[in-house]
């Protein structure tokens, strides 16, 4: 299975946000055993860069976003992306690059705390509380 994390997912997990990290920590769990494929989309990593070095210094953002690019895999965004984006742009049109490059990967599933983002997505999108509720169908 195919999954990729919105941003705000992997935030959950690094600012330690309640009441959302333990859902977030077990999918980052999922993903390092192997048992899922884990996705983040090339702008999301720069928004995590961006995000994290105004909390920590340079060299522990520099740590953070190595560790993230080891246990993840990257939806590139290109000039392609970014135009049927434009077309697909529903809410938001960072959600539509993210859930537009999901599509060109055939990704299973879209986590995020903001589905309202994802309406226009024909890739089934759920909250992190919401897949791990139907991981544990799956065992």
């Amino acid at each position: 299975m195919k999954i990729l994390l919105d941003t705000n997912i992997v935030l959950d997990l690094l600012l330690l946000r309640e009441p959302f990290v333990k859902n977030a920590r077990e999918i980052f769990l999922l993903i390092e055993n192997g048992d899922i494929e884990g996705y983040l989309c090339a702008t999301s990593v720069t928004t995590l860069y961006y995000l994290v070095s105004r909390e920590k210094s340079k060299k522990e953002t520099n740590k953070i976003i190595e560790n993230i690019l080891t246990l993840f895999k990257v939806a590139p965004v290109d000039k392609k992306v970014l135009q049927i984006a434009c077309k697909n742009n529903g809410n938001d049109y960072e959600d539509s690059v993210i859930y537009t490059a999901s599509d060109f990967l055939n990704i299973d599933i879209i986590i995020t705390r903001d589905k309202k983002g994802f309406l226009k997505s024909d890739i089934s999108t759920m909250t992190s509380k919401e897949f791990m509720a139907f991981w544990m169908t799956k065992l």
